[in-house]
């Protein structure tokens, strides 16, 4: 059924706010641009208005650290189900962007500032243009939804097609107004869809994880080794897709810029930082007091949104850094966790199984 949210104020005798709405549709999006973390705090604005040259206009454009883009529709006085159908419509236009297109589209939105600087500044990595938009997400914005309109939301994000809505309801607190927000989906299977697919020909998902580890102060190859585990953290897109790996499933693991250095067999479930232990000598430890080499966002231990989160893996086989696996035409996606549907990732399993024989072993 429709997602429907309420709030109370706190007290000994709680007091249930009063549902409200805006005096203009058309203001959620002025608040959108003066505050774009409303929509997520992982997204970076690139776009508004933008004219598809066949009648129609997308109400913002926003890229993610992968450089994949997010097409986002307001719903404004339109029904929920002709967004939908509008949105889907655009998708088309956003799928058949150049790289030269995405330039022109930041160079009107924010004049005189340059998309790639912009891009690093924000997620502290280069903006490779054979990365940029390989795949999309769609969003719709509405404050109500029918039933019939989350039906087919889910239909379509059942078969990978990476559409979510994200509502934005309004309640009545004295002489203000307060915006609550709200998913119709779990982001991270929308995420996931986008991660999975990309422009041109895609197969049937081959049951083969790709793992992206980054490393760096934070992250070490060798620590993950030693105590047997995979992470992620700094924001929700870069952990929230650990959500995908089961016990029992097999992970390939690939450093950024450098190659893949190992393949292993998810041991159990997701964990944030405050809670992961760790064989030691010295018995189990927290992640924080076993001899390490990474810092593990250790600043942010105790916040759920940006701190590391852990899966412990038994590793087949692995290599150190600098003998990692790089070859022309083997998969790699920015994404922590994936399920890539693109040919080249059958082809990038296939590769691997050969490099490293170990990967057979019996899984857990």
């Amino acid at each position: 059924m429709p997602v429907q949210t309420a709030l109370w104020k706190v007290g000994e005798q709680p007091v249930r706010l009063v549902g409200a709405a805006l005096p203009s549709e058309r203001l959620l999006e002025t608040m959108i641009l003066a505050s774009p973390q409303m929509l997520s705090d992982e997204w970076m604005l690139i776009g508004q208005q933008s004219d598809t040259g066949f009648g129609g206009r997308v109400d913002l454009l926003a890229i993610a650290p992968d450089a994949s883009l997010v097409l986002i529709e307001l719903k404004r006085d339109r029904t929920p189900r002709e967004v939908v159908a509008q949105a889907l419509d655009y998708a088309g236009w956003v799928e058949r962007l150049e790289s030269q297109d995405i330039d022109q589209i930041y160079g009107r939105f924010r004049p005189g500032r340059n998309l790639a600087n912009d891009f690093k500044e924000r997620y502290g990595r280069d903006l490779v243009e054979e990365e940029l938009n390989q795949t999309h997400q769609i969003i719709v914005v509405a404050s109500a939804l029918d039933e019939s309109t989350e039906r087919i939301v889910g239909y379509l994000n059942a078969r990978e097609v990476p559409i979510n809505v994200l509502f934005f309801q309004v309640f009545a607190f004295g002489d203000e107004q307060i915006l609550s927000r709200s998913w119709l989906l779990d982001p991270v299977r929308t995420q996931a869809n986008a991660a999975a697919t990309s422009a041109g020909p895609n197969e049937p998902w081959n049951g083969e994880f790709y793992g992206s580890f980054g490393v760096d102060e934070n992250r070490s190859w060798e620590d993950a080794v030693k105590y047997g585990f995979f992470s992620a953290g700094g924001g929700a897109w870069y952990s929230r897709t650990l959500q995908l790996l089961d016990p029992g499933s097999r992970l390939w693991v690939k450093v950024p810029g450098q190659g893949f250095v190992g393949v292993g067999i998810v041991a159990g479930r997701v964990q944030p930082a405050n809670l992961f232990r760790v064989n030691t000598a010295d018995g189990l430890k927290s992640i924080y007091d076993a001899p390490r080499a990474g810092k593990y966002l250790d600043y942010f231990r105790d916040d759920a949104n940006m701190c590391e989160y852990f899966v412990p893996v038994r590793w087949l086989q692995t290599v150190p850094v600098d003998r990692a696996v790089y070859e022309v035409g083997l998969f790699g996606n920015q994404n922590s966790v994936c399920q890539p549907t693109a040919p080249k990732w059958r082809h990038t399993v296939e590769r691997l199984k050969s490099l490293f024989p170990n990967h057979s072993e019996q899984r857990a």
